[in-house]
């Protein structure tokens, strides 16, 4: 079942999509593993700082369009200084791949804790005191976003092997 996109229910209908979809996969695997690797560095290495909470929500993201499916992301902004200088932070963990919640009650359960001009605890790393974060924990969307690259990278290697053999 193909359409104009050249993709079928069975994979990419070219040599040339196959690949795509390969390197596209590697391209997730690769991002996701680097992020946990970031985030597990940042922590290791991060400072304590007093941080001031000046707002506290949870966003709404949409799915592409024809997906009825709607995420809820924890947002909580805060300011902090650090070597003197005054900084804003929005990361509630130290990953770059935010996570996503499918229920709104999952993702305000994340910010209970916080309250507009609530003095916390914030987490900086001195190599990059701009990417101060809340939770001094691993957030596991970076694995999981690997992980799907790595399905995509299986899928498209399939597909790519099957379509040079037939060529």
């Amino acid at each position: 079942m193909a359409d104009d996109s050249g993709i079928s229910i069975d994979g990419p209908d070219t040599l040339r999509g196959a690949l795509l979809l390969l390197v596209l996969g590697l391209g997730v695997t690769g991002y996701g593993a680097y992020d946990y690797v970031q985030q597990s560095d940042a922590i290791r290495s991060a400072v304590e700082v007093d941080a001031t909470i000046t707002d506290v929500g949870v966003e709404t993201t949409s799915a592409p369009a024809g997906n009825a499916q709607v995420k809820y992301e924890p947002r909580v902004e805060f300011t902090y200084e650090y070597q003197g200088e005054s900084y804003t932070g929005t990361n509630v963990f130290p990953a770059t791949i935010a996570p996503e919640y499918e229920q709104r009650s999952n993702a305000e359960s994340v910010i209970d804790e916080y309250e507009d001009g609530m003095t916390v605890t914030a987490y900086v790393d001195p190599a990059d005191p701009n990417d101060a974060f809340l939770q001094n924990k691993t957030s596991n969307t970076p694995l999981l976003a690997a992980g799907i690259g790595a399905v995509i990278s299986l899928l498209g290697a399939v597909s790519a092997l099957e379509k040079y053999r037939n060529k």
